[in-house]
């Protein structure tokens, strides 16, 4: 069975509006398209008839292609995180990746600005180790204020219990 990634964005198109279908209910001819599509053509037509096949129907309730539905909500949530993952930053001088960390600087920079005058004799890292890093360091700076808060809110309750006892 192919995964959701490998089938074209097409497969997800409704043959009448071809945008991804919304709400798309399946033909006694097992076609399927947009319910509002479905509706607009039959009422330009006149009569109930596919809008792919041209077969008529005489007395035709399409069903929702529950299916279809779900494929289709799945395709757009995984095209949507696919797009956000793979939107990274750009250097607002040369519209490259920032793939490196100036150590110097303490900020990320495109290979362009790695070589330019700007950066000359600064250490770099990869963004990705350097981020993995600051990450550790907030974890660290995190557990360590958790600690004292709890502390404090100890301290708090011990002092509300004496001023309630005098």
């Amino acid at each position: 069975m192919a995964s959701k990634r490998s089938l074209p964005e097409e497969d997800f198109s409704c043959p009448v509006c071809h945008d991804i279908f919304k709400d798309p209910v399946i033909m006694k001819c097992s076609h399927s398209m947009c319910n509002v599509c479905l509706q607009q053509f039959w009422k330009t037509k006149g009569h109930k008839e596919c809008p792919i096949c041209r077969k008529r129907f005489t007395n035709s309730n399409p069903q929702l292609n529950l299916a279809l539905k779900n494929l289709c909500e799945s395709y757009i949530q995984e095209r949507s995180q696919r797009a956000s993952a793979e939107s990274e930053v750009l250097c607002s001088l040369h519209s490259e990746k920032l793939k490196l960390f100036c150590l110097e600087d303490k900020q990320p920079v495109c290979l362009v600005c790695r070589d330019s005058r700007a950066h000359k004799n600064h250490n770099f890292s990869p963004v990705v180790e350097v981020s993995r890093d600051y990450k550790e360091e907030l974890r660290t700076q995190l557990a360590k204020l958790k600690e004292k808060m709890k502390k404090h809110k100890e301290t708090k309750l011990t002092c509300d219990k004496t001023a309630k006892t005098h």
